[in-house]
């Protein structure tokens, strides 16, 4: 009841004030006119330093390294706001401009090194540098998140996972240094969860030794391939093979569909996906394939290779054995996804509690300073819940990346399971800060300079792609 007789004692000060004739005298400044960001007037009761190194957990200098290149770059929009410098994208540019910007950022970054030993180097060390990268590129853009992902883990990936020492010597060295760009083609019009029952047909000519790739109807064409309308070089199609006439399951080949000028290579179609909700400085495209041919050396081979005369061989007999050593790719995939969630979840928050600590409502007496937002208990119960919630989802994806870069064959089933339910949890909750979190900056949640609203639109693509989460789930 005192809690109520104080909110009603609120309401009715403003009514009256609002209802009064105007003072006589100068209007004086009021303390909500005046600005100034939170951090440099309160104190913290703890070394912010040691929080950082509890939530972020590893790789502290070269993410404050990594920012340091983007605040020094025109690219990466820098702007001084309260003695410190942001980083954010524009978001009002077109489709084309940011497209290019993404291409542009990412040369940036490579001519500094910072993919060095991303594809060459193996081990913990190296893994756990990658995921700092990708948090740091999920905090500034979700289209350079994505498109380095689809590049590196995907592309990258497929060929190390997949590959043997031939791709690795061919192709992991010209994919770290940029020189190949590549894109990842699994999904296709027709079939995006059900991997294994891709239309795309590929079959042997034992009389030329090379692979021949098909796309037989309108829903095989591969689509949604990030990379795919306007830069990619390179290509991995999982197909499914044909040999002798029998149908041996789905299979990945490395395909070339732009020469170095950039024109897209003989029997080939590419069609841009066009505009779309979010993630517009990634050049999403569909692929047909029309009697094209790549070498027999093309197949990636670690699961399983057709000789020179056309013979199946694979150690793996189990069908359902080989499909899942297949999609070893997307393990990887999805634990960049559940990582760059919590990224964005941490950003919305940190820019709707700042709103909070500098934005006043209502005064309970004449004359008084009005109420920071985050005073109201009913604005803490919006928010604070949902920073517990991040905390520990922090907290479970450094746990996930350990698991991930100390991975044995053993421990594979384990972090497929993990990284797909905390992708889709991750995920979920992510969309539901990101809302919250738009409401809680009242109008100033509209602008796309507030970032909140318009990450609703980057991030929700995350509950569909490199699983469903309604599937995901089930699985789990």
């Amino acid at each position: 009841m005192e809690r109520a007789f104080q909110r009603t004692q609120v309401l009715t000060n403003h009514l009256l004030q609002s209802s009064s004739p105007l003072p006589s005298q100068t209007l004086s400044s009021n303390a909500c006119l005046s600005y100034s960001p939170p951090e440099l007037s309160e104190n913290c009761a703890f070394d912010v330093k040691e929080m950082r190194k509890l939530i972020d957990g590893h790789n502290l200098e070269e993410r404050d390294w990594l920012f340091g290149l983007m605040k020094q770059s025109e690219l990466f929009n820098p702007k001084v706001k309260g003695g410190k410098v942001f980083v954010s994208p524009d978001y009002n540019q077109s489709m084309e401009q940011q497209r290019e910007m993404t291409l542009k950022r990412i040369k940036y970054l490579q001519e500094r090194g910072v993919f060095k030993g991303w594809l060459t180097e193996k081990g913990e060390e190296i893994e756990m540098r990658k995921f700092a990268g990708f948090e740091v590129f999920s905090i500034y853009d979700h289209s350079l998140f994505t498109k380095l992902g689809v590049h590196f883990p995907m592309w990258g990936g497929a060929i190390q996972f997949c590959g043997t020492k031939r791709h690795h010597d061919k192709w992991l060295r010209d994919t770290e240094n940029y020189s190949i760009k590549g894109c990842f083609a699994m999904t296709e019009l027709g079939h995006g969860s059900n991997i294994r029952s891709l239309e795309t047909v590929t079959t042997y000519d034992s009389n030329t030794g090379e692979f021949v790739i098909n796309t037989p109807c309108e829903s095989a064409q591969k689509f949604w391939i990030g990379g795919a309308a306007k830069h990619a070089t390179h290509t991995v199609v999982f197909s499914q093979l044909h040999i002798n006439g029998i149908n041996q399951g789905v299979h990945a080949f490395i395909v070339q569909i732009r020469d170095v000028d950039g024109n897209i290579c003989p029997n080939i179609r590419i069609a841009d996906c066009g505009h779309k909700i979010g993630l517009n400085g990634v050049d999403n495209g569909r692929i047909w394939f029309d009697n094209v041919r790549v070498p027999r050396e093309n197949l990636l081979n670690s699961v399983a290779d057709v000789s020179p005369d056309g013979k199946y061989l694979s150690s793996i007999k189990n069908p359902d054995q080989r499909f899942a050593a297949f999609m070893a790719p997307m393990t990887v995939g999805r634990v960049n996804i559940a990582i760059g969630a919590v990224c964005q979840s941490k950003v919305a928050l940190a820019i709707t509690i700042r709103y909070a600590l500098t934005r006043r409502a209502f005064s309970l007496k004449p004359n008084e300073p009005e109420v920071l937002l985050l005073d109201y208990p009913s604005h803490q119960r919006r928010l604070f819940p949902l920073v517990a919630k991040t905390y520990a989802m922090s907290f479970a994806a450094n746990y996930l990346k350990v698991l991930y870069a100390k991975r044995t064959p053993q421990s594979n089933k384990a972090i497929h399971i993990v990284s797909s339910s905390f992708k889709a949890t991750f995920t979920w909750n992510n969309m539901q800060i990101l809302q919250e979190c738009r409401e809680a900056c009242g109008g100033q949640g509209l602008r796309t300079e507030n970032r909140v609203g318009h990450l609703k639109g980057e991030y929700d693509v995350q509950s569909t792609f490199e699983g469903d989460n309604f599937l995901l789930m089930q699985l789990v």
